[in-house]
């Protein structure tokens, strides 16, 4: 069993979809073992995305992350990083296969839906960034 991070962004939470957003994880066969809605301040959401801080795009991407509260979980299940990756979808919506989470959901490649960890490596560190052992409930 693995587990992953899942960030339903604030496009999604301030549109009332969150229950949509999950029914999808939940009908894939992940299971949700943590849950909780935050504000993130912008040196979290800084922090949290460190890795892209030389990129164009860094600075919007944390205005955005900070702009409505976001719904941080932990998914766990046999394979859950790849398996949530394809059903999150690719980054672009325009470019998403049908049925993934972004495809329906995602307003723009800058308002899509959805974070997922990008490896296990990644999944470790962001459900630790968010939660404590003690958050946690298999």
């Amino acid at each position: 069993m693995e587990r992953t991070l899942s960030i339903i962004k604030p496009d999604a939470v301030t549109r009332n979809i969150t229950g949509k957003v999950n029914s999808m994880i939940e009908e894939s066969g992940l299971k949700i073992v943590a849950q909780k809605l935050i504000r993130l301040t912008p040196k979290q959401a800084e922090e949290f995305y460190a890795e892209h801080k030389d990129k164009a795009f860094f600075t919007s991407l944390v205005e955005i992350m900070c702009s409505a509260p976001v719904v941080v979980q932990v998914l766990q299940g046999e394979d859950a990083v790849a398996k949530y990756r394809k059903i999150m979808g690719a980054t672009n919506p325009a470019v998403a296969e049908e049925g993934t989470i972004r495809k329906t959901f995602a307003l723009s490649i800058d308002r899509n839906t959805v974070h997922g960890s990008d490896s296990l490596e990644s999944a470790k560190r962001e459900v630790s960034f968010f939660f404590s052992n003690l958050e946690i409930c298999e």
